[in-house]
């Protein structure tokens, strides 16, 4: 089989009429730069003859003005410390261990910080950390230095002290607790022992019900769970452990309860003695784990139920009967048998909201005994409960409740009917919220409390059974706020902190540490029982299952976007601007819908004149609510007969007004179930999208990706899965690594640094994305500026369908006149030409600097801005670059960014980099680049020279993993798909993937000999 298949990134490729798709892929605008604007008069220019010499003259005057600009730097006057703290010196950053859990993102990390300015989030990779950060956790100390943050609590809408806001909320709890009104303390999940045990005394004091509540509930894999195993927790999975994964609806490599799974998953998949895990997937939308899977079906959530009772038959003998056609029968038999043989090794996991089939998963691994199930850990990171929710819901309705306060959630916003909630919650005698933001529920509350961010605050977590986590503060609060728990303290009357609580509560957790060296360490891990024997009558939950039945015409599935999740975090514009792993669209949710399905209805995606995507508008209604104007996204890979739609966008409360986008789908999360019956209509009208799927493309290119199956891995040389690319010297096919136009220099003197990118490990997941975002001042520019194929990513992450298994299989139908006009009729082959859009093979490629050796932009710089140095790098002298951007148009791999504007200190964008608190996230060890020059990756040289001269001062040689870690993308990559190390140290990691026979070079056959290569994708098929 070759490996040299047909890619596309959007259905618009596959058409041969498109003149903007053939622009697109020969240049990176498909517009012409608008050079007259530079040059003066543009009318003066066109009307008359300009020789060379005038030409060379306006050229001299914009370089010379571009340098001039450059020179205008302003001018900060410092203070000197008058006592220099001890722990601090200045230019040198600190690292500290800390924990993140807001309610839905969780993690073990380490912080940098300069100064006593946190500046940059890290995994902590101790023994016991067991959950790297994703992209939503990185971009989290951006939050942080959000100037919208709410500064004080807000007395009735007023700004107050918190003697004043004390004294509201004893009065509050007095009334009610004297007129006899319940007390409701609701909360998000509560994954901290001590704030538990704290909000234990307070109830019991007050007479107080406690409600946990998600706003993207896990309730029916909880309530499964405590059906068979008696406690309110989730399976920890070790998909490590699985030769063979079966996943009904549930993107585990996304946020499928709480996400995490993915490092164990990536272990199995990295072909290794010639095996290799293998994946099913059963979904409606287009997800990474579907993305990654090895087969995967795109089926209706109804067919997704019905499927998971034939597993039932199969793998544990079961009777119920099923309701499927025989196109999904087969596939799901074929999937099911080898479940059943895979035995200990096999493992199944779904996301349906639906107790029954909760059950029936967790039947079913214990029918297989799976090794991924049996005594795995238990997660406590989901505790929210539907039934207790909705019961309160009622109580709230109906006047029961007389005093309601809460911290970590913003029902007024998440619930399906937040106006309701928000009426009921006006109308109460006493109500108060804990939150960051003056957000919906605190513009409705009697008093909202501000609340500090989690890097400004002490707790502790237990994520899992046998891990017990600390968070420990690194910055004084910036505005006068209170964690929940020292309020909790204040009004039960402790003279006690939080701190001394939690020093004394953690005593009973910390096993073999002293509490100092669990707060160095961050985390203490002990032996606890994972998941035991249970009981549970399987048989009953599939026939219950079995009756499941569609309503109305289609089935919408909501599911969380890798960027915004639940959005809370929708005011941070990383994210924002952060490209959809998937569609690659960014600033906006819309619903997704197969080609088939939008054709049917007249909704359409096109790739217009300027190169952005443009799309259609539809009304979404779910039974008497109405979503309308919804931008329409056609989605390779949907399930016909179903649609998608994310939450977390179209906030606009306390919002800044370039962050409100998007629609809320939350009024659609009717009984807390992601699945609707709806039904759509195309509305009319066009919607601009923000996409970069058809910008800086290396579409056309025959080896961009290259990939193969298992079978041919196993069997055949290297030689023909992954080929050498061949050119003509003397007339002889030569080996293109045989052949050079460069003087070589010699590279085995000092250090000279690599980065692997297994395409088997990469999942899509982005936090490479964000973690360089924020290691090196990367710009955000708004959603106008990435329509026009400006955004600043240094890294970016490629998305490819594949058609056919071949290029030479595309051609032969296109040229095959029969194939045209077969028994299928005159559409017969181009209709078939778009039916991978149906379910098409998913690849991802992070494609950053490749760092030539022989590096074409280097060539033509006509000022050596930038040049290459002896490690490997190719660098970029920020002060030399005058914007000729000769270097992009030289670049083969589309990597450079042009600052086309100053984004720093410049009102037209403003996003964190136009705000005094936003900028202290900036680091100090990277320039903030000006208008008008070059700037791309840099292999974070000046973590990679820190790690070097601090090995010089304790004359010692390079730890082993310093320079992995050093480097942003590779530290924050939890799948190992990226290694960065030094390839004269012999003991190095990338020494033997570079000798590895998956190896090889993007575009290889341009002799341009990168520091950055690839491993060739193997799919067990």
């Amino acid at each position: 089989m070759s490996s040299n298949k047909k890619y596309w990134k959007s259905v618009e490729e596959l058409s041969d009429n498109s003149s903007i798709v053939e622009t697109l892929k020969n240049n990176e605008f498909a517009e012409p730069i608008p050079v007259d604007e530079f040059l003066g008069n543009g009318e003066a220019l066109s009307s008359s003859p300009t020789s060379r010499r005038d030409f060379l003259k306006f050229v001299g005057f914009s370089t010379a003005a571009a340098s001039l600009a450059a020179c205008e730097g302003p001018v900060h006057k410092s203070i000197p410390y008058v006592v220099q703290p001890e722990q601090i010196i200045p230019g040198v950053w600190n690292m500290y261990a800390t924990s993140y859990f807001d309610g839905f993102d969780f993690a073990n990390l380490l912080v940098k910080s300069r100064e006593g300015r946190p500046i940059k989030i890290e995994n902590n990779t101790i023994e016991g950390a067991r959950f790297a950060a994703n992209a939503r956790v990185h971009a989290s100390i951006l939050s942080m230095y959000d100037s919208s943050r709410l500064k004080q609590p807000l007395v009735a809408g007023k700004p107050a002290s918190w003697d004043d806001a004390n004294a509201a909320v004893k009065k509050g709890l007095a009334d009610a607790k004297a007129k006899g009104g319940q007390v409701v303390l609701l909360t998000g999940t509560i994954a901290s022992p001590t704030t538990q045990k704290l909000i234990n005394e307070f109830a019991a004091a007050n007479g107080a019900r406690h409600i946990q509540y998600d706003a993207v509930s896990s309730s029916a894999a909880v309530d499964a769970f405590e059906a068979v195993h008696g406690e309110r927790g989730l399976v920890d999975y070790d998909f490590s452990k699985s030769d063979l994964i079966v996943s009904v609806g549930a993107d585990f490599l996304g946020d499928w309860q709480g996400g995490g799974f993915d490092s164990g998953y990536t272990k199995g998949r990295i072909p290794a003695n010639g095996k290799m895990s293998r994946h099913f997937q059963f979904e409606s939308n287009m997800t990474l784990s579907g993305a990654s899977a090895d087969k995967r079906v795109p089926m209706t959530p109804t067919q997704q139920k019905q499927a998971l009772v034939l597993i039932y038959n199969v793998v544990a003998g079961g009777s119920a009967p099923v309701s499927l056609d025989a196109k999904f029968t087969a596939e799901v038999t074929k999937a099911a048998q080898q479940l059943k043989s895979a035995g200990s090794r096999g493992v199944l996991v779904t996301g349906l909201d639906d107790k029954n089939a909760q059950l029936l998963a967790l039947g079913i691994n214990q029918a297989l005994a799976s090794q991924a199930y049996v005594g795995a850990p238990i997660r406590y990171v989901r505790k929210g409960s539907d039934a207790q929710m909705t019961a309160f819901l009622s109580d709230l309705t109906s006047g029961k409740v007389g005093a309601l306060i809460m911290s970590g959630v913003n029902p007024a916003y998440t619930l399906p009917d937040g106006k309701a909630f928000a009426d009921a919650v006006k109308a109460l005698p006493f109500s108060a919220t804990f939150t960051l933001r003056d957000d919906e529920t605190a513009k409705v509350s009697k008093v909202a409390l501000a609340a500090p961010h989690f890097l400004e605050t002490w707790g502790d977590l237990e994520l899992t059974k046998g891990t017990y986590s600390l968070t420990q503060p690194l910055i004084r609060p910036l505005f006068n706020t209170k964690q929940f728990e020292e309020a909790l303290l204040s009004w039960a009357g402790s003279p006690s902190t939080y701190y001394d609580y939690l020093r004394a509560n953690a005593a009973n957790h910390l096993v073999g540490k002293s509490w100092n060296q669990a707060v160095h360490d961050g985390v203490c891990a002990h032996e606890a029982p994972g998941v035991g024997a249970g009981s549970l009558d399987a048989a009953s939950a599939a026939a219950a299952l079995s009756q499941a039945k569609a309503t109305g015409d289609f089935e919408l599935v909501l599911y969380t976007k890798t960027g915004l999740g639940d959005g809370q975090q929708a005011n941070n514009p990383w994210l924002q601007e952060f490209p959809d792993p998937i569609s690659r669209v960014s600033w906006d949710n819309y619903v997704t819908i197969s080609k088939f399905d939008a054709d049917k209805i007249g909704m359409e995606n096109k790739i217009v004149a300027n190169g952005g995507l443009n799309g259609s508008y539809a009304n979404i209604t779910v039974g008497g609510k109405k979503l309308d104007n919804v931008p329409v996204i056609v989605q390779p890979g949907q399930a016909h007969g179903t649609l998608g739609l994310s939450v977390g966008y179209g906030r606009k409360a306390s919002m800044q007004e370039e962050m409100q986008v998007g629609v809320n789908a939350y009024p659609l999360y009717i009984g807390f179930n992601s699945v609707q019956s709806a039904k759509i209509t195309n509305a009319g009208g066009e919607h601009e999208f923000a996409c970069v799927q058809s910008q800086k493309t290396l579409m056309g290119r025959g080896d961009i990706i290259k990939e193969t199956t298992l079978e041919v891995f196993n069997k055949e040389n290297a030689e023909v899965w992954n080929p050498m690319p061949m050119v003509s010297l003397d007339h002889q096919e030569t080996p293109v690594t045989k052949v050079d136009l460069w003087e070589s220099f010699d590279q085995t003197t000092g250090h000279h640094f690599n980065l692997s990118i297994d395409l088997n490990a990469c999942t899509g997941c982005g936090a490479c994305v964000i973690a360089c975002h924020a290691e090196n001042n990367v710009p955000v520019v708004g959603k106008s500026e990435v329509r026009r194929s400006r955004d600043m990513h240094w890294l970016r992450i490629d998305r490819y369908y594949s058609s056919e298994e071949t290029f030479a299989k595309d051609d032969e139908k296109k040229e095959n006149f029969d194939g045209l006009w077969g028994d299928k009729g005159s559409l017969g082959g181009f209709g078939e030409m778009e039916e991978p859009a149906d379910n098409p093979q998913v690849a991802f490629q992070p494609v950053m600097c490749q760092h030539c050796n022989h590096a074409p932009c280097e060539t033509v710089c006509p000022v050596a801005a930038t040049s290459h140095s002896r490690q490997g790098h190719n660098h970029m002298a920020y002060n030399r670059c005058v914007g000729t951007r000769y270097c992009a148009n030289n670049c083969p791999y589309k990597v450079r960014r042009f600052n086309w504007f100053l984004y720093n200190h410049n009102e037209e964008f403003p996003y964190n980099m136009n705000d005094d608190l936003g900028r202290m996230v900036l680091n100090p060890d990277v320039n903030v680049r000006s208008r008008g020059v070059m700037e791309k990756c840099s292999f974070c040289i000046q973590s990679t020279q820190a790690v070097i001269l601090n090995a010089k001062r304790a004359g010692r040689p390079v730890a082993k993993g310093e320079f992995n870690d050093a480097c942003a993308c590779s530290a924050a990559c939890s799948t190992g798909a990226m290694t960065f190390g030094d390839v004269n140290d012999k003991e190095d990691a990338i020494v033997e993937l570079k000798n590895n026979e998956r190896m090889y070079h993007l575009l290889e056959h341009v002799g341009t000999q990168p520091n950055v290569f690839y491993h060739v994708k193997v799919r067990n098929t």
